[in-house]
């Protein structure tokens, strides 16, 4: 963690927990790399990138728990931009495992005079649906339209209310201005000059800020809450989701080489993955563009949440660095 500070980041938390409980938590480093910059606290709070998506299908699936919502029923009655188009078939377990068939992405060049939700919606498939796995921004974006609609509000208000019932008051979209000095700075790029503490993703920051695939902000404490969430079941600790969705979405869904798919987790497929040779063939994680990363084995009873700014610094592959982290905490609690 020392050695990367000031060349892959400028700011890191590492919070680590064995039975629901925590074991190791620091922050290092500084909140920028500009002169007189603060010290970071462990509960600042970062951009966390795709590890919103987690949150977001966390929120899908509190949804089917309270019968809002259904896995294996087509869309189309809340997307009925999708009605007699290859889109049809799309369902919410499609969705979460990335099997939907939605491209992965689009340049947000060229969607600066666009409507970025309607695009996220109507723009043609990559692939059937159901066909393979798709890693997909896309599919995450339509999936907060889809959860805005069935509720009734605001994508924003959809997520975040539902997160701050199960538990995790704090996490949001579009921190206050009394809240920016505390927040880690990301990247500095020719569009935008140095983004603080509003979102990284270019996408999400044409959505006003607002994704089911980017945008949320969140401590170390609130992601490793996440983990838990699905974790407990396991361990007979009690969990604010229903424990048998809990624990579907943490089995495998959908087959990929590189990382196979659960409910919007990913799960290890092999020791290439960022949580590194240790941690056990049942572990579930994410990761998050910015520099974040949540890695959970349910055998070893352990979380390791890894925040950074990473792209502070430009954007390489901080892999090495999580499975580091992931396997010296293997270690640490006892192998």
């Amino acid at each position: 963690m020392r050695a990367a500070l000031g060349e892959r980041y400028s700011a890191a938390v590492v919070r680590i927990e064995t039975g629901g409980r925590v074991r190791f938590e620091r922050a290092y480093g500084t909140l920028s790399s500009e002169a007189g910059a603060l010290n970071v606290a462990v509960d600042a709070r970062f951009d966390i990138a795709s590890i919103t998506k987690v949150f977001t299908a966390t929120v899908a699936l509190d949804g089917v728990a309270s019968g809002v919502l259904r896995l294996d029923k087509p869309l189309i009655d809340l997307v009925p931009e999708w009605r007699d188009t290859a889109h049809a078939p799309i369902t919410l377990r499609m969705l979460l495992a990335h099997v939907a068939g939605c491209k992965s992405g689009a340049d947000y060049r060229t969607l600066l005079d666009r409507d970025v939700e309607a695009f996220a919606l109507t723009e043609p498939l990559a692939a059937s649906p159901g066909e393979r796995v798709i890693y997909s921004d896309l599919g995450f974006m339509a999936l907060g339209v889809v959860l805005g609609r069935a509720t009734g509000t605001s994508v924003r208000h959809a997520i975040e209310s539902t997160l701050a019932r199960l538990g995790t008051s704090g996490v949001t979209f579009l921190p206050r201005v009394t809240e920016r000095a505390t927040i880690p700075a990301t990247e500095r790029e020719a569009w935008r000059g140095l983004v603080h503490a509003e979102v990284h993703d270019e996408k999400a920051y044409l959505l006003n800020g607002v994704g089911g695939h980017a945008g949320l902000f969140a401590d170390a404490a609130a992601v490793a809450r996440l983990g838990e969430w699905y974790l407990a079941p396991y361990a007979g600790r009690v969990t604010s989701l229903d424990p048998g969705l809990a624990r579907e979405a943490v089995r495998e869904v959908a087959f990929d080489p590189v990382l196979r798919r659960g409910l919007g987790w990913a799960l290890k497929t092999s020791d290439e993955n960022s949580c590194g040779a240790r941690m056990s063939a049942q572990t579930f994680g994410h990761t998050g563009f910015t520099g974040t990363s949540i890695w959970v084995d349910p055998q070893r009873d352990l979380s390791v949440v890894f925040l950074t700014n990473a792209v502070h610094f430009g954007r390489s592959d901080m892999r090495p660095i999580r499975t580091a982290i992931c396997d010296a905490a293997v270690e640490a609690t006892g192998g």
